[in-house]
């Protein structure tokens, strides 16, 4: 008779189950906060400088240190935790593999995207998106129409993947052109992006969502719109104010001056549109995202020897080098000197680091016990929709993986809400709107990793701008303690969920 593995691995206790997540926000904590970007503040600023004068640790208080070295830290102490617990090296080793293989889709997808940056540039797509852009869009309405613009497609395509990879890319290039601060262009564009990620049927978070809480598609998507059409009208008033302060002479000024460049430095044509056009096309009929964006790319290279001249080793070397402005205009050369597949590998790094810490949290069930101690301390329904809201958040951080983040909470709460007579939308609701919404603010998370390589803001930059994205969790709390909008069953109810 074989003897089970795990018969010597204990449950972790909760102050157990902290201990990698305190770890992983002192060493985050070190690594993105600069000593000297930090305003003055009595108490702790001559703290923090008594602590800079120690060999060393000054050091780390005053340099810039990429997040992998932290992320992996982080890993090495829940690994030394699942170890005290019992699990067996191997075990751990497994977990680190079942983490990174959920990443693997995120990682195919960032290498193409940044094969298709490369050869859109050189073939001319992205100057001509830009030029286009700024001929039809006002300065003052810009940011409006970037967020609105993407919502519009993030809805028909279904994903905020392609659509920051897309449209979002010339909306980079259009803010930086009007004088309009990247992040509150990363801000709108992240924004509307996530609006069609969130309420498209055709996207993948939209369908989980409600199989994970056992609700339907369609009245998952009816009940979201409660708290996802005031959350986006509200994110498109503040652009909108905030729009207006930009625009004037100096603006249109800087405008003609990048126009010219573009014009002088690619041949601009309304065929340019074609490959943009064709992945839209591809993902609205529901071709998976990589061979489309695939197809993209491969559209971009013959574009750019049709349209440009460029030879074909030119282009191989764009595919992975990444394109090279030189049209001696700096703004323009700072615009379009990106892409390439090696641009990708440092934030393919940080998903690695990252899910390797996912997967040991989850397998040695730190991650559950963290949930359950949440779930312990919900009292009545808005308490329960608030620690789902900030389990989704949580696993964002600490698991970091959209899917992740709407399985986990999905699963363990499930019970909860038909134990407290709610429909089960009201669960799958929730999911999407801190699941599906936060993941991209996090800049460790596959989504945030994503959108820092694609539209090249840092998500804590961008952060405080993603106003749709930090607004409609608010609005999901407020309609738990309300009592708006939520509904509830009785046992027996059709649609009533089972209590298990």
């Amino acid at each position: 008779m074989k003897q089970n593995p795990h018969l010597s691995v204990r449950a972790p206790t909760l102050s157990e189950s902290l201990v990698p997540v305190v770890g992983l926000i002192v060493f985050l904590a070190a690594a993105v906060i600069n000593l000297d970007d930090l305003p003055r503040m009595p108490l702790v600023t001559p703290l923090l400088e008594g602590l800079a004068r120690v060999p060393y640790l000054g050091g780390v208080l005053r340099a810039s240190i990429p997040v992998h070295i932290p992320l992996a830290g982080a890993t090495a102490v829940a690994a030394l935790m699942a170890l005290r617990l019992g699990w067996k090296w191997a075990e751990i080793e497994e977990g680190f593999k079942e983490g990174i293989m959920l990443s693997l889709g995120a990682v195919l997808i960032l290498l193409v995207v940044g094969v298709l940056i490369g050869t859109w540039i050189a073939a001319g797509v992205v100057p001509m998106m830009i030029v286009y852009g700024l001929k039809l869009l006002s300065p003052h309405m810009f940011l409006f129409a970037a967020c609105l613009i993407c919502a519009i497609v993030s809805t028909a395509t279904g994903s905020s993947w392609t659509t920051a990879g897309t449209v979002g890319i010339a909306f980079i290039g259009i803010g930086g052109a009007l004088g309009v601060p990247l992040p509150l262009v990363a801000g709108a564009v992240v924004s509307g992006s996530y609006f069609g990620d969130k309420m498209s049927p055709l996207s993948d978070t939209t369908n989980l969502a409600p199989a994970v809480a056992g609700a339907e598609l369609f009245e998952h998507v009816r009940h979201m719109v409660a708290t996802t059409a005031p959350s986006f009208v509200l994110a498109l008033g503040l652009y909108w104010f905030i729009g207006m302060n930009y625009g004037g002479e100096a603006g249109l000024d800087a405008v003609a001056v990048i126009t010219r460049g573009l014009n002088q430095g690619f041949a601009i044509s309304p065929w340019l549109l074609v490959p943009p056009l064709a992945v839209l096309v591809m993902v609205v009929a529901r071709m998976p995202a990589l061979p489309a964006l695939t197809i993209g790319a491969g559209l971009g290279a013959v574009f750019a020897s049709v349209f440009q001249g460029v030879p074909f080793a030119r282009i191989l070397d764009v595919s992975y080098n990444g394109f090279v402005s030189q049209t001696g205009v700096t703004a323009v050369d700072g615009l379009l000197t990106r892409g390439g597949m090696a641009s990708m590998y440092g934030t393919i790094g940080i998903i690695l680091c990252s899910m390797c810490f996912g997967g040991v949290m989850e397998r040695s069930g730190m991650l559950e016990r963290i949930a359950q101690s949440v779930l312990s301390l919900a009292r009545g329904t808005g308490g329960l929709i608030l620690a789902t809201l900030g389990t989704c958040l949580g696993i964002n951080i600490v698991a970091p993986d959209q899917y992740l983040a709407i399985v986990v909470p999905g699963r363990m709460y499930r019970g909860a809400f038909a134990q407290a007579g709610l429909h089960p939308k009201n669960l799958s609701r929730c999911l999407e709107d801190a699941g599906t919404l936060t993941s991209p603010l996090v800049p460790w998370n596959s989504c945030g990793a994503y959108m820092y390589a694609t539209l090249g803001v840092f998500p804590f930059a961008y952060l405080p701008f993603a106003f749709f994205n930090l607004i409609n969790p608010l609005i999901s709390a407020l309609y738990g303690f309300t009592g708006w909008t939520i509904t509830r069953v009785t046992p027996g109810q059709d649609g009533a969920p089972s209590a298990r």
